[in-house]
């Protein structure tokens, strides 16, 4: 723009130079300043495109980061929109699973050798002590044998899950020279349980054993029926890795 008001302004003046001699004095000061006007006049219609233009670019550049701030925006939500697909599928899941095990439970627990709870978002299969074995040891009963084989014959067609056996009691100190505590016989019961599903079918890589003593009651101890129902073995059914939360984005505060 500028190049072009210079080449107007040098050849407007070069035409006045070459006729300027026979121009009166009076024509002459008109037409410069005529030309001078003209100059003003197109370096401000120049000034003005310069500014229309460099707004122009501002609003170009604003608009290509709003874009791209769409574009991230869009990414986010698509990965938010396929983990969240992802979860609900693994929740369906899981969820047919748990339906699947109370259907296959449902005679047991209406004959009284079991019960099935949720806590804490696991399915829990809940059998009394008195059941499995004979008050103050670890050794099971023959009808403790014979309700854990049947509770092996059906978590054994759960492929790919892992199950915890937790040994409770109640808050009764025990007097057996076998055992030192309550933690002890807790302990040895979730033994003699898992030994039992292993035997009766079920993967030793699935299975672990857990001893809680009388940490966590179901009912007060302060009652011989509220001690009865907290002397139990509860086998839990664990989470999928892929059903616990994603933990990566703490490894950066590690």
């Amino acid at each position: 723009m500028r190049w072009t008001i210079s080449l107007i302004s040098a050849f407007l003046i070069s035409g006045l130079l070459v006729t300027g001699c026979g121009v009166p004095q009076d024509q002459y000061d008109a037409d410069m300043a005529a030309l001078k006007a003209t100059i003003a006049k197109v370096r401000g219609e120049a000034a003005s495109l310069q500014q229309e233009l460099d707004a122009i670019t501002a609003r170009k550049v604003a608009m290509e980061d709003e874009v791209n701030r769409l574009k991230d925006a869009l990414q986010t939500l698509t990965g938010e929109r396929d983990a969240l697909a992802k979860a609900e599928e693994l929740a369906k899941k899981r969820l047919e699973t748990f339906r699947a095990m109370l259907a296959k439970f449902k005679a047991m627990v209406q004959s009284g050798k079991i019960k099935i709870k949720i806590s804490n978002n696991k399915m829990i299969v809940e059998m009394a002590s008195a059941i499995l074995f004979p008050s103050g040891k670890a050794r099971l009963s023959d009808e403790g044998e014979e309700a854990l084989t049947e509770v092996a014959g059906i978590l054994a067609t759960i492929g790919d899950r892992d199950f915890q056996v937790a040994g409770h009691t109640d808050n009764i100190p025990i007097k057996k020279r076998q055992f030192k505590s309550n933690w002890a016989l807790s302990s040895a019961r979730a033994v003699a349980v898992v030994r039992h599903l292993i035997d009766s079918g079920m993967k030793p890589k699935n299975l672990s054993a857990a001893g809680y003593g009388d940490t966590q009651p179901v009912a007060d101890n302060k009652t011989g029926e509220g001690r009865a129902q907290n002397r139990r073995i509860e086998i839990v059914l664990q989470p999928n890795l892929d059903e616990l939360p994603d933990l990566s984005s703490l490894e950066k505060m590690m």
